[in-house]
């Protein structure tokens, strides 16, 4: 009878519980439907009529489009490409981040403010500053063009241009773990006699670990679909410079509305399959997450292979 009493209130207990809760958000109903309509508008129908754009060709001539020699060689040009940003980002916007978080100086707020620079100005701007700077007469151009090294106008250019885009999403990641993460775990390392470097890898590093892989994902996606910052340093030249936001948009200029779709959609495919495989709910972000809850708050144990 005890039993049947506590079931039955932990299920009255429960069922108040779920009713409060549908009670602190009111409206419920009306505003998953305004989300709904919302993503159904500005993202499901717009890539619903790319893909029927691109089913129009049937399998053989969608399969020749986006296997063409150009648009090939785009893709191994935007990958490479992003994927040497995003893991330059990685390197270097953790170091941008832990010095925001760990140290205060003059001009501190300026440069957290300068961060955010990519998402408010347009790409070309970006791109046509990298050209300027990489350029003959460009303030590093000047010394490293006698020496042999072109980058301006060069496919070496887009993983510089992809940085630039993309530096945001790895600072902006890992900033806020960095500031929640607890300054006493590395002085009780210090205590216990690890290096620096041993401090680093054991506690800081897989605490951060999760935000700085999804930081760098998201640099990584942003890459594939940049336009304005590559074209303008890139040279944009068939076969070798050319990303393939590029190629889409050449199609589109020779009245190739087909193809363009057919390209676009075979990149919509791919970084959905990406999506799915190493985002949110995909296989790296879960590998990072156990990793990071097994070696708990204070990282491996410091001392036991000293």
């Amino acid at each position: 009878m005890r039993a049947n009493r506590r079931r039955l209130s932990t299920t009255v207990l429960r069922g108040r519980s779920a009713a409060a809760a549908r009670r602190l958000i009111p409206g419920f109903g009306i505003t998953l439907g305004i989300t709904v309509f919302f993503l159904t508008l500005m993202v499901v129908l717009p890539l619903s009529a790319l893909t029927l754009r691109a089913a129009g060709l049937g399998m053989g001539g969608f399969i020749e489009k986006i296997t063409s020699p150009a648009a090939a060689a785009s893709y191994r040009l935007t990958i490479l490409s992003s994927l040497a940003a995003a893991a330059l980002n990685a390197v270097f916007g953790f170091i941008a981040a832990w010095t925001l978080v760990r140290r205060r100086f003059p001009g501190r707020r300026l440069i957290d403010a300068i961060i955010d620079l990519p998402f408010a100005v347009p790409g070309s701007v970006g791109g046509i500053a990298i050209a300027a700077m990489f350029s003959k007469n460009g303030i590093l151009g000047r010394f490293l063009v006698p020496m042999g090294i072109e980058i301006a106008y060069t496919a070496a250019a887009a993983p510089f241009a992809l940085m630039f885009a993309g530096l945001p999403f790895v600072v902006r990641s890992v900033q806020p773990v960095l500031e929640n993460l607890d300054p006493s775990a590395e002085e009780a390392a210090g205590m216990l006699g690890a290096a620096p470097i041993q401090t680093f890898r054991r506690v800081i590093l897989p605490a951060a670990l999760p935000a700085l892989g999804s930081g760098a994902f998201m640099a990584f996606i942003r890459g594939l679909g940049e336009f304005g910052t590559v074209i303008f340093v890139s040279g944009n030249i068939p076969f070798r410079s050319e990303v393939t936001t590029q190629v889409i948009y050449s199609r589109i200029d020779q009245y190739d509305r087909e193809g363009a779709a057919a390209i676009a959609a075979a990149v919509l495919l791919f970084t959905l399959a990406v999506s799915i495989l190493a985002g949110g709910i995909g296989p790296l972000r879960i590998y990072l997450l156990r990793r990071s809850a097994s070696q708990g708050a204070c990282g491996e144990p410091l001392i036991a292979n000293r």
